[in-house]
């Protein structure tokens, strides 16, 4: 088994749970046409993308008092509200714009879980997992911004699809970590059995 970053694994899983159902919910609404009317579309995915980033700044906030993992919770926080703001007060009318920004924010969300897979992240199965999630966010982002003759909803699909991604991804990840955490767990208290039964012994 590969070494488990223990620090890490402690305190991030459970948001990564809890943004993977976030995600798989909307990527399944807007992948398989519950909503319809782009106005409606786009009110949802600034409210979820909100709701992202507020995951986030908890998690940011958390993990800044244990002092670690915490530049990784606010980058993506940042992200995410960012997106959202500029959704709701800057391009709500304008579907071009809002398209654009959706696009740029799969295509740099993409890129930072390349980043976090590579950089932030020590166990090879979740390192795989984030670097996939990231590079099928980079190709979908691109087809968002270049696919000009799609209908609009086949944008707002696209987008669904990669949030569908996200979530079953982040679902995946976030159990592996619970798992690392409880193999983890068991090695400690094996551990410490065996220290116990050394010290019984010597005496």
């Amino acid at each position: 088994m590969a070494h488990i970053n223990r620090r890490y694994i402690d305190k991030h899983w459970f948001v990564f749970i809890i943004r993977g159902l976030m995600a798989a919910t909307f990527g399944f609404m807007a992948l398989f046409g519950v909503m319809t009317d782009f106005e409606i579309v786009i009110s949802v995915v600034s409210v979820f993308l909100l709701l992202m980033g507020i995951v986030d700044s908890v998690s940011a906030l958390y993990a800044s008092v244990k002092k670690h993992g915490w530049i990784n919770s606010v980058i993506d926080a940042l992200i995410d509200i960012a997106a959202a703001l500029m959704l709701l007060f800057f391009a709500r009318n304008n579907i071009v714009n809002s398209l654009i920004i959706i696009a740029v924010y799969t295509i740099v969300s993409g890129l930072i879980d390349v980043f976090h897979g590579f950089l932030s992240t020590v166990d090879p199965t979740d390192r795989f997992i984030r670097v996939l999630t990231g590079v099928l966010g980079c190709v979908m982002g691109i087809v968002i911004l270049n696919a000009g003759e799609f209908e609009i909803m086949t944008f707002i699909r696209f987008f669904g699809a990669y949030m569908l991604i996200v979530g079953v991804t982040s679902l995946i990840y976030g159990v592996h970590n619970r798992s690392q955490n409880i193999e983890d767990k068991v090695a400690r208290s094996q551990a410490r059995k065996k220290t116990a039964k050394k010290a019984t012994s010597k005496k």
